[in-house]
This record gives structure tokens, C-alpha cells and sequence, in this order.
């Protein structure tokens, strides 16, 4: 071997060795040395490196165990780090790494209360020269084939909110390929990242960094939104129960020119969701929210919704009493928080007007688009605090559709809602929606809606109970602007089952089994139309007390007057067109009402029956008067007929209405008759026919009055009764018929205000009697006086019963065949009762009755549905022990001895009911309906088995008498003759 080539082999084998040893061994130490020292130098922690390895052939660098903090503390730290370096990076023109690994990295990333970072202080840097400015440049030419994080660590700690935020991954992998900063050159990567609390991270797809650009799918599976929450605590005064959130989209994002951002085919699901009040009362509870087929175009600032599921969200809300919502309330309670820019920048008052209005210059807003929205089987709890009486009201189970909405309102959406409102209600609403302008179109309809709700509303104004009542509507709802405000709604309504409670006396008030509201047209501001009214069964009760005032007077509460007293004057006139108000007619069906007079004594009381008719169409914009043609009975047997036509919004302008009574019975007038004539009526009957015609406020009025067998009973005192002869009077006016004519003409000039039609009549009355008493052979007429048998002259009773024994019965079909072979003849019943005999059982019946009322009333206020009358219900035996302590009580004004409180349950209840008994038994008006309804009996027997005419049927007033010695009750009777 030539000796040169020997020298050249030595060298390279000596150059090789010192390669191999300065590549494995010195530049490795000196390179921990170095490092070591500079972390020791510039690091605020403890602070090293374990090893430090090199292969200077495959330019492999590993280094391990990097630890900076305090032992078994560290912050940040790895186990392993290992680059692969290529020879190409000589001449490709770029670094270029085959690989690139890191196992079990740790980070500790935590923030301090007052916001440092801790990675911020972990070295303490010498401060830098300044630099003068210099143009960009391209970024380093890089290009790593492979990176791998392995089993990564990461804590993270925010004390900065008002509750700490703490999370961990403690297994994490990142996979990148192909790494680059060369342009347009994109790497695959992947990212897993798991903790011992769960919310996995998938995170899948390419990534450039010149431009930087990615894309590629994420996945968060079961986050637990308790960890990032209390940074919504601090912005909102919500506390969270219960999240868990599921995502999974896919993305793009560009960064080239600007922030282009797409999330494409993205769901979400949040299940379950709970959050409450500070002060621990619930807010909402979700079962279920899905979010799916989404997507959000951060260039476009559009959010297109595909799908959205939710099921079972419970809420609370609640209008408190100053008038706002709790929720309002809750929000207003937070108090604002500064950024930390705000912070170090306080406003001046020398900031530029420029900037504060391109910082006040609204941008373009964001589209969000929902295609399809369905929510089931919510529950709304909502309160209304601010009545005196707190009302709460409960909407569910709530169903809501809702397709095509568009939040800059580029075209209407769908809406459908199915809900359940309080214990029975329903409510239906379906239809198109606009948002700007407002506007829809909606068909409602609701069913059983519980109008008690609005008792506390009421209450203010008016002393009145509403004990039931159930709206149903069908409705067309259109809603053409809000500002200002235009609407129509067209349909039908119904009220079922109205029944309101005069709380003053506890008696009926208003009451109807249904009111139907047909062909209904509002337009809001202009007029409002109904083709049809119909009343089934509606009943009114109206009394005068004893000052002249009215029930309804009693039931108004007065209002206070807020401000000033208004001056004295004609009010100023108001250009706003009145509402017009048209109702095509009203129909009465098998209606009834109850009137009293207690400014009489005695007392006047009545009721009429059986009332039907229609009342024509009324319009306040036509003159044209309505049609009234109503029939009704008196006390069942006398017919009432009213007819005719009237404007009710301005009956001085047209009226013609003739109304008929027919065979009223007198003894029902007793009070009138005792107040002003002076007298009782014993028997009589009244046939009363008035017309009255109004022609542009000028009266023409007829009365014609019949009355038949008209007898006086005795005399009362009475400071207002008439200075005439009455017996006489009454005795001349009779015909042979034993009937009493007279008409009353009466004409005059209603505008007058002196003028007034009551005086007229009573002085022609008057003038009349005067004439008869004068000139009594001109009014001479004759009665003729009959007989009976004597066995048919009495109805034997059972005690407390007004039911017709057998015997009886077969007694009036004698009566009956008799009377019929006697026309002229006329029969007077005079229903009787006794207190010895009839008291203690008729008070056991009125004690059932009681019963049954108060548990219709129980049943009332629980939203049942009842029977039309209380005597229809069974009342369940053990229910009345507790009842009949209110009944005590309520009835004999007074509470029970305090000695009853020592007996037993069953005694008490005999005492109680025994003390009641004996009130009852005694009480005068209870014995006096007895013997009516006996007289009742005798008549209808006669009028439905023994086929009399009822108009030759009298009741005289009843009365009480003595019981016969086997305790039976007589009732007699009396004719009477033409």
C-alpha cells in the first residue's frame, strides 16, 4: 500500500475517531453543561436536564427528563424529546427533520388571582436592545416529517373568576405529518385528549402554516360544562346544576387574507342542563337539547340551523311585586365587571369623536336561519306576585314547531304550539310569522281554559267570586304591525260553566251554562263585529236594599282618584273615530232570574223563568233599531212577553217595544200593595200590556191594566200609602167577570226635563179611583158565591213532606171532576205548615241541602266539573262532620260551646247537628216555603193529573198552623166564583 494512501486512511481514522468522540460523548456533556447552566442562570424554578444524547452519523438528538419547578411540582417538563436532522437541509434550501418526538410532555398553565400566568415567570430575561423596525419576511424554510406527543400532561387553574376553574388532560396525543413552512404545503394531523373527569377531544385533518390554513373534523364527547362555567357565573347570575355537552363538526379556516372561518355538518348536544338562582330556586331544568346539520360561516356571519330536538325543559318565572319579572330582576342584580383593558385604559374626556363613533358604528349583523325546530313536553311555571292574591299559572305539556326561521326576517316562518294550560285547559296556535316588520298570521284555539285565574285581577274592582268558568275559542289571528299597533281577529268563543259568587251575601250573581260568541270580527281600533250571541241557561240576580241601593252598588269597590281634581266642564273633544259595534242577534235559551226589593216590608222577592227569545241586530253605526222578542214566566205560570225594537245606544232617538205579563199572581205584590195602598193582597191576579213608542225623544205610550179576583187582606201601616178608598174602589172597578180594566194613555216630550212618565200614570190612577169611589152605580158589578164539598175542603200533609199521600190524591181527582162540571168556579189553595210537627224535619232537609252546597262549592274551587245544581250531587258521609262545623258556625253566627271540645267525634257531631236542627226547626221562613211548596203540590196535581186550566187555580197566602194529634198538617181550601 502506497505510504500517502496509508497516511490518508490514518488520518480519516483518526478524524473518524475524534467525529465519534466529540459527537457521542463532548458535545453532548458540554451541551447538558451549557443548558444546565443556562436554566440555572435564567430560570426563577429549580431547573435541569437529566441527558442529553447525539448520534453525529444519523443526526439523531434526544434529549430527556427536562424538569422546571420544584421536585414532584414541576410546570413544565417532558420524559423524552428526539429530532432526526437530514443531510438534505445542505442543499434543499430547508431545515428538514425526518421526525420529531415528545413523550409525556407535562404543563402546569395556571392564573393567579391577578391574572399572571405562571409560564410568564418561570425565567427572568435580561431586557433586550431595541430593535429598529423591519419589513416581513418569509418565515424560516422548516420541514419536519413526522411529529409525535405522547401521553401528554396538562393542568390548567384560573383563580381569577369568583370560583376557581381546574381542569386536567392527562393523556394526550398529537400526530403531525409532513410538517412545513414551506407554502401551500399542508400537514395531516391528529390530536386525543382525555381526562380522569371525561369531555374527550378528538381532533382530526390538515394543516398548513403558509398560509395558515386547516381543516378537518373535532369531536368534544361528554364535556362537563360545570369546568368552564363560573366564567358565565361572572357575566350572569346563574348557577349550573348539571351539563354535559357532546360536539362534533366539520371545520375549514384560512387566515390568509382574513378570518375565514366554516363549521360544516356540525351537532351539538347538551344532556342534561339544570341552573338555579343564587339563592338556590330552580330556573330551568332540560332534559334534552340536540343541535344538528349546522353550519356557521364566520365570513358570510351566517348561522344555518338544520335541526333542532329538545325535550322536557322545565322553567320558573315570575312577575314579581314592584312590577318586574324575576328573571329581570336576577340579570339587573349583576353587577358590571371592567375588562382588563377597560382597566387600564379609563375613558378621558379628550377622546377623539372619531374613534368613539367608528367604535360605536354598528357592524353587519349575523343571519341565523333554524330549519326546523321541535320542542316537546316543556313545562312554563309562570307567578304573578304583584296582585294582592299571588296567581300561578302552569303551561304544559308545551309542543312547539317552528320552520324556516330567519333572523333578519328574509322570509316568514311556521310556527305550531300545542299546550296544555292549567289543570284542564288547551291551547292551539298555528300560523306564518314575520319579524320585521312584526307581523303574523295565526289560527288559535283554545279549550277549557280555567278562567278562575283572573279572580285576583278582578278582586280590586268588584266583591264578586268567580267560582268557574271554561273559555274555548277558535280564532284567526292577524297581526299586521305592532307601532303602531294593527290586528283582527276573527272566529267563535265560547264560556262554559260561568258561575260568580256575590261574596257579600254568598248568593248567585251571574251564572250561565254557555255563552256562544259566533262570527266574531275585531279590528283593532275600528270596529267589532259578531254575527251571533247565544245564551243557554243564564240566570241574574238583582236586589234593591233597604236605602235604595242595589246589589251592584254593593259589589263595586271605590277606586282611589290619583292627581288633582279635574276642573268642572265639558270634557275636550277627542278626534279618535269610535269603536264600532255591531252583534247580528242574541238568542235567550230557558234563562231565569231572581229579583228583591228589601226597602219593603215585607220583603218583595220574585223570579222569572223559562226565558227565550232573540234580540236583533244592533249596530251602533246604523240608526236602524233591533228587534226584541223575548217570552219568559212569572213563578212558573205567568207568561211574560216582550216585543217590539230599540237602539240601545240611543233609545231617545227610536224605540217601540210592547211588553205583556199574563196572569201574574198578586200575592206576590203583597209589599207594594202594603207600602202604598195600604193593604195586603189576599188573591188577584194581574194582566198588564204596555206599549211604548219613542220617535226622536217624543213619548206615546199605552198601558192597559187587567186585573182579576182581586181581594185585599189586611190593613198595614205604611207612612207612604195613598189617601183613597181602596176596598171601595177595588169593589166598583170589578165587571161581572170580577176583572178590574183600566188603560193609561200617557204622551210627552222626553227632551223636557221635566217631564217624566211615573207621575203621569199614578195621577191618572188616581184620578180614576177618585171618579169610581164618586160614582160607584156606574162600576156596580156582582159576585157570585159557590160551594164545595166538605170532604174535598182539606189536603192532609205528612209531617215536613209537601208530597201527595194517596188518599189525597184521590181526594183532588174528585175535586178536579167537580171543578171541571163547574167552570164558573174558582179554587184558592192555602198552603199551611206547623212548627211542632213540620220543623225538626224540614230542618234535616235543609241541613242535607246545606251539605250538598258546600261540597259543590269544594268542588268548584278544586276545577271539577259539576252537575248544573248542587241537589244532583251525593255527598260522601264522611265529608259532613268537617262541613258541619262550618255550617255551625256560618248559620248560628256563633262558635260551639267551649264544653264540646272534650267529647269525642261522634258526639260532637250529634251536638252540632243537633243545635243546628233546632235553629232551623224554628225558623219561620223554612215553614212558610213548606206550606208553599204545599200548595204547589195541590196545584200542580190538580193543573197535571185532574187537567184543570191552572187559570182557575189560586194560591192565598200561606200561613201556620197547629198539627193535627198524629202529627199530620192541614192545608185548606176555598173556592171562589166569578
Amino acid at each position: 500500500m502506497p505510504k500517502g494512501l496509508k497516511r490518508a486512511l490514518g488520518a480519516l481514522l483518526a478524524g473518524l475517531a475524534l467525529y465519534s468522540l466529540l459527537g457521542f460523548l463532548i458535545l453532548p456533556g458540554v451541551a447538558l453543561r451549557i443548558a444546565n447552566q443556562q436554566l440555572a442562570s435564567y430560570a426563577t424554578v429549580p431547573a435541569h436536564i437529566q441527558r442529553i444524547e447525539l448520534n453525529p452519523f444519523s443526526l439523531e438528538l434526544t434529549l430527556w427528563g427536562l424538569q422546571i419547578g420544584e421536585t414532584g411540582k414541576e410546570q413544565v417538563g417532558f420524559e423524552r424529546l428526539y429530532a432526526n436532522l437530514q443531510l438534505d437541509s445542505l442543499w434543499s434550501g430547508a431545515l428538514h427533520l425526518a421526525a420529531v418526538e415528545l413523550d409525556k410532555p407535562r404543563t402546569e398553565l395556571l392564573f393567579a388571582k391577578d391574572g399572571s400566568l405562571n409560564l410568564t415567570q418561570l425565567f427572568k430575561l435580561p431586557p433586550s436592545e431595541p430593535k429598529p423596525e423591519t419589513p416581513a419576511s418569509e418565515p424560516f424554510p422548516l420541514r419536519i416529517g413526522s411529529i409525535k406527543l405522547s401521553e401528554g400532561y396538562l393542568h390548567f387553574q384560573d383563580l381569577r373568576p369568583s370560583e376557581p376553574i381546574e381542569f386536567l388532560y392527562d393523556s394526550m396525543n398529537l400526530e403531525l405529518k409532513n410538517l412545513s413552512t414551506l407554502p401551500d404545503d399542508n400537514a395531516d394531523m391528529t390530536l386525543v385528549a382525555a381526562g380522569p373527569e371525561g369531555g374527550r377531544i378528538d381532533w382530526a385533518g390538515t394543516i398548513s402554516l403558509v398560509p395558515i390554513a386547516s381543516e378537518g373534523t373535532l369531536k368534544v364527547t361528554d364535556g362537563k360544562m360545570k369546568v368552564w362555567w363560573p366564567y358565565v357565573r361572572d357575566a350572569l347570575p346563574l348557577v349550573l346544576e348539571d351539563g354535559v355537552l357532546n360536539l362534533d363538526t366539520h371545520y375549514k379556516l384560512n387566515l390568509s387574507k382574513e378570518t375565514e372561518l366554516l363549521l360544516d355538518n356540525a351537532s351539538l348536544s347538551i344532556a342534561p342542563f339544570a341552573i338555579k338562582a343564587p339563592d338556590g330556586r330552580p330556573l330551568a331544568r332540560l332534559a334534552r337539547l340536540d343541535v344538528s346539520e349546522t353550519t356557521v360561516d364566520l365570513a358570510k356571519q351566517l348561522v344555518t340551523v338544520g335541526k333542532i330536538r329538545s325535550e322536557k325543559l322545565e322553567t320558573w318565572a315570575a312577575l314579581e311585586a314592584d312590577g318586574q319579572l324575576d328573571w329581570q330582576k336576577l340579570f339587573a342584580s349583576q353587577p358590571a365587571k371592567a375588562t382588563p383593558k377597560e382597566k387600564a385604559e379609563p375613558a378621558t374626556a379628550g377622546a377623539a369623536p372619531q374613534e368613539a363613533s367608528a367604535k360605536a358604528a354598528p357592524g353587519k349583523p349575523w343571519q341565523v336561519l333554524l330549519r326546523d325546530v321541535q320542542l316537546r313536553n316543556y313545562q312554563v311555571h309562570l307567578a304573578d306576585r304583584s296582585q294582592k292574591e299571588a296567581v300561578a299559572l302552569d303551561v304544559g305539556p308545551l309542543n312547539l314547531d317552528l320552520q324556516n326561521f330567519d333572523s333578519l326576517n328574509k322570509s316568514p316562518f311556521t310556527l305550531k304550539l300545542d299546550s296544555g294550560v292549567g289543570r284542564q285547559g288547551k291551547l292551539q296556535a298555528s300560523g306564518e310569522v314575520n319579524l320585521a316588520p312584526v307581523s303574523a298570521r295565526l289560527k288559535v284555539s283554545t279549550q277549557d281554559i280555567d278562567l278562575r285565574v283572573a279572580q285576583a285581577y278582578i278582586s280590586p274592582f268588584i266583591r264578586l267570586e268567580l267560582r268557574s268558568g271554561m273559555l274555548g275559542s277558535d280564532l284567526n289571528v292577524d297581526l299586521k304591525n305592532t307601532a303602531p299597533l294593527a290586528f283582527s281577529v276573527t272566529g267563535k268563543a265560547q264560556v262554559n260553566q260561568l258561575h260568580t259568587l256575590d261574596t257579600i251575601k254568598g248568593r248567585d250573581f251571574v251564572k250561565w251554562q254557555q255563552l256562544n260568541v259566533d262570527g266574531l270580527d275585531y279590528r283593532h281600533g275600528d270596529a267589532l263585529s259578531i254575527a251571533k250571541v247565544t245564551l243557554q241557561q243564564p240566570y241574574a240576580r238583582f236586589m234593591i236594599n233597604e236605602d235604595r241601593t242595589t246589589s251592584v252598588d254593593d259589589l263595586l269597590i271605590p277606586q282611589p282618584t290619583n292627581g288633582a281634581a279635574k276642573p268642572q266642564g265639558k270634557p275636550p273633544a277627542s278626534n279618535e273615530k269610535p269603536l264600532g259595534i255591531r252583534i247580528g242577534g242574541i238568542d235567550i235559551n230557558d234563562g231565569s232570574a231572581n229579583f228583591a226589593d228589601f226597602s219593603l216590608t215585607p220583603n218583595f222577592a220574585t223570579a222569572i223563568q223559562q226565558l227565550n227569545g232573540q234580540i236583533g241586530t244592533i249596530d251602533n253605526r246604523q240608526p236602524h233599531p233591533a228587534k226584541v222578542d223575548i217570552k219568559g214566566k212569572v213563578d212558573r205560570y205567568a207568561p211574560v212577553t216582550i216585543k217590539g225594537a230599540l237602539n240601545p245606544f240611543d233609545p231617545m232617538a227610536s224605540l217601540d217595544i210592547a211588553t205583556s205579563f199574563k196572569r201574574v199572581e198578586l200575592t206576590t205584590l203583597t209589599p207594594y200593595s202594603g207600602k202604598f195602598a195600604g193593604y195586603r193582597i189576599r188573591k188577584g191576579r194581574l194582566n198588564l200590556d204596555l206599549h211604548y213608542l219613542i220617535t226622536k225623544g217624543q213619548l206615546k205610550a199605552e198601558n192597559k191594566v187587567v186585573v182579576e179576583q182581586l181581594q185585599l187582606g189586611e190593613k198595614v201601616d205604611s207612612p207612604d200609602a195613598v189617601n183613597l178608598p181602596i176596598r171601595l174602589a177595588i169593589a166598583l172597578l170589578k165587571d161581572t167577570e170580577g176583572k178590574i180594566s183600566i188603560e193609561l194613555p200617557v204622551s210627552g216630550d222626553l227632551n223636557n226635563p221635566q217631564f217624566s212618565v211615573m207621575p203621569i200614570v199614578w195621577q191618572t190612577l188616581r184620578n180614576l179611583v177618585l171618579r169610581a169611589a164618586q160614582a160607584p152605580f156606574k162600576f156596580i158589578g156582582g159576585l157570585v158565591s159557590g160551594g164545595g164539598s166538605e170532604d174535598l175542603g182539606t189536603v192532609s200533609f205528612a209531617p215536613g213532606s209537601s208530597e201527595l199521600s194517596s188518599d189525597a190524591q184521590g181526594s183532588l181527582d174528585k175535586l178536579a171532576a167537580a171543578l171541571k162540571e163547574r167552570p164558573a168556579l174558582r179554587l184558592e189553595i192555602e198552603g199551611t205548615s206547623a212548627q211542632s210537627s213540620d220543623g225538626p224535619l224540614i230542618a234535616a232537609q235543609r241541613l242535607d241541602r246545606e251539605y250538598q252546597s258546600t261540597y259543590y262549592k269544594i268542588l268548584q274551587r278544586r276545577g271539577d266539573k259539576v252537575p248544573a245544581q248542587a241537589s244532583q250531587l251525593q255527598v260522601p258521609d264522611g265529608d259532613k262532620p268537617a262541613m258541619l262545623e262550618g255550617i255551625y258556625r256560618t248559620r248560628l253566627k256563633q262558635q260551639p260551646p267551649a264544653e264540646w271540645e272534650q267529647l269525642d267525634r261522634a258526639q260532637r257531631t250529634a251536638k252540632l247537628q243537633e243545635a243546628v236542627i233546632k235553629s232551623w226547626a224554628e225558623s219561620t221562613v223554612l215553614l212558610r216555603q213548606l206550606g208553599q211548596a204545599r200548595a204547589s203540590s195541590i196545584k200542580d196535581y190538580l193543573v197535571d193529573k185532574g187537567q184543570l186550566q191552572d187559570d182557575r187555580v189560586y194560591f192565598i197566602d200561606a200561613t201556620l198552623g197547629q198539627a193535627e194529634a198524629d202529627g199530620r198538617v192541614i192545608s185548606p181550601l176555598h173556592l171562589d166564583a166569578e
